[in-house]
């Protein structure tokens, strides 16, 4: 499905070639079929919405930027899953990804900020904070799929999360992180 995008804004959309090489990567972790996902700094929706095209049970978008979420809102209902989503309108750094009442954890977790948000990855960083948010919103042994530049590069660990799986694929490096405890 076409997604429809803001007009005049900047963004960095995925390109379809990458975004199938990253799902079938998230495949071999038997992702994301039946999986609470969040979908932070979601843009248009376009991982969200493909992780419930491949089967996620539900997914929240978080986005701040009020005219990107109209944009947001009607990608989801031109794709069918209103009923399968939530939309947070909030700074995903400052939030995580909101776990909603009545609703279980993640079990899986995209990050993609602004580039320039993720410059720093060391300690006491914007996405060092971030993860440290999401952390305690992740199930068990959950994932956290973090894409940056490619001159950026996570460290091996972020508090309970570890790197198990790092791609770069033009442009841009995605990492991915399971939660695995202290």
């Amino acid at each position: 499905m076409r997604l429809l995008s803001p007009k005049g804004q900047v963004s960095r959309p995925i390109t379809d070639r990458v975004k199938e090489s990253l799902f079938n990567v998230l495949l071999k972790y038997g992702l994301p079929e039946d999986c609470v996902v969040a979908d932070l700094f979601c843009g248009v929706g376009s991982l969200g919405l493909e992780a419930l095209s491949r089967g996620a049970s539900f997914v929240t978008f978080v986005e701040m930027d009020p005219k990107v979420v109209v944009v947001l809102e009607k990608n989801i209902a031109k794709a069918r899953y209103v009923k399968d989503s939530k939309v947070v309108t909030a700074d995903a750094f400052k939030v995580g990804a909101p776990v909603a009442p009545g609703r279980q954890e993640y079990e899986m977790v995209f990050v993609d900020p602004p580039y320039g948000r993720t410059q720093d990855v060391g300690a006491d960083s914007a996405l060092d904070k971030l993860l440290g948010l999401v952390v305690p919103q992740l199930k068990g042994h959950g994932y956290v799929v973090v894409r940056t530049r490619k001159a950026t590069g996570l460290h091996d660990r972020y508090g309970d999360l570890e790197v198990i799986e790092r791609r770069r694929w033009g442009t841009m490096n995605v990492t991915i992180l399971q939660k695995v405890g202290p």
